[in-house]
């Protein structure tokens, strides 16, 4: 079967041209440049090249964007003192914290600290709450990308069945209320992890998988349904002695058997991940505009 590959990369470029084409357009007429800042502690490889490419996004997209950085022994109330600066601060439209943060830090306190109306990233309470029930808001950055993605493509959802690998807040939940809702995906939705006990047979039943369990390799090709659609947004890190880097990304699913089977299919890199940041600039022209909050 003849596979279409989803390129999150050219898509996401294409939003970004289209992103800086009406902040230009704003500018013109008086108005400021949207402001992203984003708060980095310590020196987690994969948070500090996230970072990186939020700065550069920013640039293409004719953002200003601050950039405050801490070592990882700083103290919360320090770090919540920051996100409270943020949250006042009249300049700054939208601002995230980089997750992981160190042990002694509790995350969701600081989630909780930021004010949901500049939380980009959407994972405030009050943004889950209002996404869960269909309300305006900030959707979190990979499921926005994964929707973003299907739609571009005229990816069919509306009545399919969808199956979820992985049930974390940050994409497995917020994919399953979203593929639900009818305004988005209108699917069927299957939600799935670890200790589903039938896991292979939902996703050999779905017409759409998203698999987002965080273990390399992990769909294999007696997994897929033929003519599926298959959203990998795995990336983990695997030693390789053959890059200079000294590792390679690695998805959730075997590319090379599954994509054979697939209607479409995303590659890892150059899939999910340059939608995510894509996303997260999306809410940050929302966030200036102040489409969903006055």
């Amino acid at each position: 079967m003849d596979y279409t590959l989803i390129d999150g990369k050219a898509t996401a470029a294409a939003i970004k041209a289209e992103i800086k084409q009406e902040v230009e357009q704003i500018v013109a007429n008086g108005g400021r440049r949207p402001h992203l800042a984003a708060i980095l502690v310590g020196h987690d490889g994969g948070s500090e090249t996230y970072v990186k490419n939020k700065v550069l996004a920013c640039e293409a997209c004719g953002f200003q964007s601050t950039l405050i950085r801490f070592e990882d022994d700083i103290r919360e109330e320090e770090l919540l003192g920051t996100v409270e600066r943020l949250n006042k601060d009249d300049s700054v439209d939208g601002f995230i914290v980089q997750l992981p943060l160190p042990r002694h830090i509790n995350e969701q306190r600081v989630i909780e600290t930021i004010d949901y109306r500049k939380d980009v990233d959407g994972f405030h309470p009050i943004n889950v709450g209002r996404m869960a029930i269909g309300l305006p808001c900030f959707i979190s950055a990979t499921p926005l990308g994964i929707l973003t993605l299907l739609r571009r493509y005229n990816v069919p959802t509306s009545g399919r069945k969808c199956v979820i690998l992985g049930r974390s807040n940050i994409v497995g939940k917020p994919m399953a209320q979203l593929m639900m809702q009818k305004q988005w995906g209108d699917s069927t939705v299957t939600v799935c992890h670890s200790r589903s006990q039938t896991l292979k047979k939902e996703c050999r039943e779905a017409d759409i998988l998203i698999a987002a369990i965080g273990q390399p390799g992990f769909v294999t090709a007696d997994m897929v349904k033929p003519g599926a659609t298959v959203i990998d947004v795995g990336t983990t890190r695997v030693p390789d002695s053959t890059r200079k880097s000294g590792y390679r990304l690695s998805g959730d699913v075997r590319f090379d058997e599954v994509a054979p089977l697939c209607s479409f299919i995303t590659p890892v890199p150059g899939g999910v991940g340059p939608m995510t940041i894509c996303t997260l600039m999306l809410n940050t022209l929302s966030a200036a505009k102040k489409e969903f909050y006055k």
